[in-house]
């Protein structure tokens, strides 16, 4: 079988099956939310922005906001037939690039990792791994086949999964 990828641009949400890598590049303070479905060998994936819209502005596209990005994941997912009950997921990126900036503040990382685990957790969905914080950059690789999530930084190469 021939193993396509399908680059998830940030802002997006896409759901993909057995046949697909999900990848997204150059997290930085932005969050991946990977989300597999095991039996049915599909999986979705998410390139956040930020942890929330802000109230009055409009919440589009959906992807762009962790607190809102995840529930679409969910829902493609079960419009592809997937069970709720069998969902995993892993959340990766969520850096502080600048540390000296933020000073004593929460970074917009740590924020956007904080709303990805609150979404998740509101759907029930558990979460099985995570490559969270730091301050360096990471690329996520999702094979959807087999639910491995792969993490590429200039520092490191590891699977989460």
């Amino acid at each position: 079988m021939t193993i396509r990828t399908l680059h998830v641009r940030p802002g997006a949400v896409e759901v993909a099956g057995s046949d697909t890598t999900l990848s997204t590049l150059g997290l930085g303070s932005c969050v991946a939310v990977a989300i597999h479905e095991p039996e049915l060998r599909i999986g979705a994936l998410c390139h956040a922005l930020l942890p929330e819209p802000i109230p009055g502005r409009p919440v589009s596209p959906r992807g762009r906001f962790a607190s809102h990005a995840v529930p679409a994941l969910v829902e493609k997912l079960e419009a592809a037939g997937a069970s709720r009950s069998r969902l995993r997921a892993w959340i990766i990126g969520g850096a502080t690039m600048f540390p000296v900036l933020v000073g004593n503040q929460e970074s917009i990382g740590a924020r956007n990792v904080r709303a990805a685990r609150a979404a998740l957790e509101q759907l029930g969905i558990p979460i099985v791994a995570e490559d969270v914080g730091g301050t360096y950059g990471r690329s996520v690789y999702f094979i959807v086949r087999d639910g491995t999530i792969e993490v590429r930084s200039v520092h490191q190469r590891k699977v989460i999964s």
